[in-house]
């Protein structure tokens, strides 16, 4: 019996131009399920299901596997989720270029040694491998960057400060002709990006990040072509410069993931100049504490960070942490609040996280977006706790 509407297996195939199989294997891989099964276990499918299934082969053929599929299709509503992933698989490409290219002089060379020298070069043929292989660790590391998007974004487009925390820090940077700068783990270089109409024309600014994806996230956004700006990969615990090279050193929501804070306290004691400034943010307890309270509401299992970052460093004990390092030791907070009426922006915030939601919400989207909306709905006040201090030597 036809049902109006509805596609068979082979016509829902035909009209993709796939395979009947292919439409198999999605199905089990609980990508793409069909919208009615009768009860001789016969298949239909629908035009929204077409739908669908053409965003998964772009996806596909756009190099993205089928687990990242299975998020980025959530619901049709979500269009952020595709857009994140996307702009994800966007840089992957050009970093795909730029590695190939550097593939493709590594054959030169060995081609050129082989003619020449009548022998091969190990040493390029180890490091052509090092470079084909370096596809997922890029991956993961633009995952991180742009998770930490999601979570700049829920605070630009949604605080009640409109001064803006880029622009707030910048004002206490005293940034003057001819300094230098240096800012670790400056993630996608958003402080500078924000600020740079007001940067003088000879500071010096290093830029550094132990995720070389943010870090080309930053020269991307910045662009090669200002001088004023160099970037480096390194951990901070071991700053690549000799003694007394900076005039100021930032630290924007970094300290709290340093594993050994002594050492990286040391560290940036050492590099500072005579005078010389730190300046670093931190949060407090409260921060953003409605957001655990909602997901825990939800489902009470969720932790959205498995570790208590603010009992590492934090407002409350940041200042005891320092003093030991520096001659003063200042703190400043930065007055702000979000508030918001629309449940996307903050799943995506809440989907960034470092914690384990992903793997109890992914399976119960529908209904925690729906939990969400009737949260947000009235209105949804988050408590922002965050503020800098401010060192010298």
């Amino acid at each position: 019996m036809k049902l109006p509407g509805y596609y068979s297996s082979g016509q829902f195939a035909h009209m993709a131009g796939v395979s009947v199989r292919t439409i198999r294997y999605y199905d089990r891989q609980n990508i793409l399920k069909p919208s009615y099964v009768n009860q001789s276990g016969a298949r239909f499918y629908t035009d929204s299901d077409l739908a669908r299934l053409q965003q998964i082969l772009l996806l596909k053929y756009l190099g993205f596997s089928l687990e990242d599929i299975r998020e980025m299709t959530i619901g049709d509503t979500d269009y952020h989720f595709l857009k994140n992933s996307l702009n994800l698989q966007k840089k992957l490409i050009q970093d795909r270029i730029e590695q190939m290219q550097l593939v493709e002089l590594a054959i030169e060379d060995t081609v050129h040694a082989i003619e020449e020298e009548h022998q091969i070069d190990w040493s390029q043929m180890l490091e052509l491998i090092h470079l084909t292989s370096m596809e997922k660790s890029l991956k993961l590391q633009y995952q991180n960057a742009t998770n930490i998007s999601a979570r700049i974004r829920l605070h630009a487009d949604y605080s009640v400060n409109r001064q803006g925390w880029f622009p707030w820090i910048y004002g206490h940077c005293n940034i003057t002709e001819g300094d230098q700068i240096l800012e670790l783990g400056c993630g996608n270089g958003a402080l500078w990006n924000e600020n740079i109409s007001r940067l003088p024309a000879h500071a010096r600014i290093v830029l550094s990040d132990i995720s070389e994806g943010m870090l080309r996230d930053a020269r991307r956004n910045i662009g090669q072509q200002d001088a004023r700006f160099s970037f480096h990969t390194f951990d901070c615990a071991k700053i690549p410069f000799s003694d007394c090279s900076f005039d100021l050193v930032i630290a924007n929501h970094v300290l709290f993931y340093c594993q050994d804070l002594p050492c990286v306290c040391e560290e940036i004691r050492r590099v500072l100049r005579p005078r010389g400034q730190f300046l670093c943010s931190a949060y407090g307890n409260d921060h953003m504490k409605e957001i655990s309270e909602l997901v825990r509401q939800f489902d009470s299992r969720i932790v959205l960070s498995a570790e208590k970052l603010y009992d590492r460093f934090g407002l409350e004990n940041g200042k005891a942490i320092l003093q030991p390092y520096f001659s003063s030791v200042d703190c400043a907070l930065y007055e702000d609040s979000i508030t918001l009426d629309c449940a996307e922006p903050l799943i995506e915030y809440i989907l960034s996280c470092h914690g384990n939601q992903n793997q109890i919400l992914l399976d119960h989207y529908k209904e925690f977006r729906a939990f969400t909306e009737k949260k947000t709905a009235p209105g949804f006040y988050i408590t922002k706790h965050a503020g800098i201090f401010l060192c010298h030597v």
